[in-house]
């Protein structure tokens, strides 16, 4: 086997970057019936901050970018595929404590580091080989933004898929807004979006978000369907379809035994994120990136007109709600990381400015602290 690679010229934005924040794995190519081509790779990209549910700090973002490219770039590389560590999260968006601590009250500094944010959904979608994303837990807010970026989604089972940001401080405009309702349809995306209420992983197969499921609990050996939810074809009193809502009631009970009993085995998942790669390798390679590049389009055309003013958007917000909600969730106590919704729209109607003054009223972990003023 040649490796010879001063055949080609140096496309690195930084050669030999070491990753600190993110992992970068070279796997052998698995092809469907099982032959391992060990002179071509996948590249699996690990965001690995599991203690905070994976979500991406303002180095990471950096780093998915450079990772991407590489992976891109690399002539050896098949396929690319995003994930993350551990068994809790895949990612559930950007990390509250720079939001809360670093970025709220800093447009200007939050706008730069959207900069980083928009050019990492690009950069997924400008990638000259096929991006997966492997989903082993929740999928929320930017995280949702980072999979529907990507080309294919091979799920956990156990995962959940949603927004967050009108809870929390912000909108959904870091690719759902202009990418979701091509997944799942407007009425759908529209609920998602606003009401923040979560999908489980086998509702988002039902509805188009991603492309597959696999179980990843195992009790006395045996791989188990997720416990907590409804996987038979049922419907509720009006006629509407019950498959992949959770359970209620004492089956939600049995179903949280059954999780206290189970241990977590990511080995169909894996096989199936193998098995989409084997299946992509047994393609004409320039075929497979335009055919992709075409489709990538029906996305791009959203994102690219609304990428920019979105992104000034977000800046702006760290001064307003963005500074109530990212500070409340980070810095108030578990029970109520949430600011008092009814109390802000009540002192927006009576029109107090936003400022201390109104987070006194409504949010008041998110009050300027000493040093902060």
């Amino acid at each position: 086997m040649s490796d010879d690679t001063s055949l080609f010229a140096d496309h690195e934005l930084v050669s030999d970057y070491q990753f600190e924040a993110i992992r970068y794995e070279k796997r052998a190519l698995i092809l469907p019936d099982g032959k391992v081509v060990d002179d071509l790779f996948n590249v699996w990209i690990w965001l690995d901050n599991p203690k905070q549910f994976n979500s991406y700090s303002t180095r990471a973002v950096a780093e998915l970018i450079l990772a991407v490219r590489r992976a891109s770039n690399d002539p050896r590389v098949q396929n690319v595929v995003l994930t993350a560590v551990g068994d809790k999260a895949f990612c559930t968006g950007g990390n509250l404590a720079e939001y809360s601590d670093h970025y709220s009250g800093r447009p200007d500094e939050y706008k730069r580091y959207i900069r980083l944010f928009v050019d990492c959904i690009s950069t997924l979608m400008a990638c000259d080989k096929p991006v997966i994303n492997r989903v082993n837990g929740m999928r929320i807010g930017g995280g949702q933004e980072l999979g529907i970026a990507c080309d294919f989604t091979v799920s956990a089972d156990t995962a959940r898929f949603g927004q967050a940001g009108p809870k929390h401080g912000s909108a959904p405009v870091g690719g759902s807004s202009d990418m979701l309702p091509l997944f799942v349809g407007y009425a759908k995306a529209v609920e998602s979006s606003t009401l923040c209420e979560t999908w489980t992983a086998h509702e988002a197969l039902h509805l188009g978000l991603i492309n597959e499921i696999a179980p990843v609990l195992k009790i006395d050996g045996d791989f188990i369907v997720n416990p907590l939810v409804i996987t038979d074809f049922i419907t509720d009193a009006y006629g509407r379809s019950l498959y992949g809502k959770p359970h209620t009631g004492d089956d939600l009970k049995q179903g949280k035994a059954q999780m206290k009993l189970a241990e977590t085995d990511f080995t169909l998942l894996d096989g199936e994120v193998e098995n989409l790669c084997g299946k992509l390798a047994l393609t004409l390679p320039d075929c497979t990136t335009y055919a992709l590049e075409q489709l990538r389009k029906h996305k791009l055309q959203h994102w690219d007109r609304n990428k920019e003013t979105n992104r000034a958007w977000m800046g702006l917000n760290m001064m307003t709600e963005g500074r109530l909600g990212f500070r409340t969730f980070h810095r108030a106590p578990k029970e109520s990381r949430q600011a008092d919704y009814i109390e802000v729209r009540r002192a927006l109607a009576e029109g107090v400015r936003y400022g201390d003054k109104l987070a006194q009223r409504a949010a008041p972990f998110a009050v300027d602290r000493e040093n902060e003023k």
